[in-house]
């Protein structure tokens, strides 16, 4: 959305393609790189948030065996279970370590420990980011490379930008819509019609800014 908004500004500004190019990779690679560090510290940091609790359960566990064994029967009772089940609950639970702390740190804290590494989840981010957000740019590349053929002109470049990312976002929100059980060709619809108010401002920026700026 990004990279077309970019797009969008800079033809609206009524600019040469080299520099929708340079504006455009320099934002697609500064975002992808912003990305992917902001998802490699929030990973990291829960991970970290998630290993200190899980410190804090051991210990209590090892130092706190009764009240740690109230708070699984507490816990339990809640979800309806009592009398001897409820005992044979708490038994069973408490009687396997790894068991009782995952069990304190999902019911009691309501932390999950995710398995994937921080370094992987930024490298996956950065890599989708920018394949995705080439898109927009791929008809003027090929402006760029070529020069004349089936797409010569910033207009035309611009046109078969748009379908391309129209078509992107549309398959996108139909992803969406099939991951959150909602109509397909709505969450399409609605995803395309996002990313287009977001290219139309920045388009209308970039052509009154165009027109001041030329006066």
């Amino acid at each position: 959305m990004t990279t077309f908004a970019i797009v969008a500004g800079v033809f609206g500004a009524s600019l040469a393609p080299s520099i929708i190019l340079i504006l455009g990779f320099a934002n697609l690679l500064a975002d992808g790189f912003s990305m992917s560090i902001g998802n490699y510290l929030s990973t990291k940091t829960q991970r970290e948030y998630i290993q200190n609790q899980r410190k804090r359960e051991e210990w209590e566990i090892d130092n706190l065996v009764e009240q740690e064994k109230d708070e699984i029967r507490d816990i339990y009772r809640e979800k309806g279970f009592k009398d001897e089940l409820l005992d044979e609950i708490v038994r069973v639970i408490t009687s396997r370590r790894k068991v009782w702390i995952d069990t304190m740190m999902k019911e009691e804290l309501g932390l999950i420990e995710d398995k994937r590494k921080p370094r992987d989840t930024a490298i996956t981010t950065f890599v989708a980011f920018n394949i995705i957000g080439l898109i927009p740019l791929v008809p003027f590349m090929f402006i760029q490379i070529f020069g004349t053929g089936l797409i010569s002109t910033t207009s035309t470049g611009f046109l078969y930008s748009v379908i391309f990312t129209a078509i992107s976002f549309f398959l996108i929100g139909i992803i969406r819509g099939k991951v959150v059980g909602k109509g397909l060709i709505r969450t399409g619809l609605s995803t395309m019609g996002v990313g287009g108010i977001a290219a139309l401002v920045a388009y209308m920026v970039g052509y009154v800014l165009g027109e001041v700026i030329n006066q």
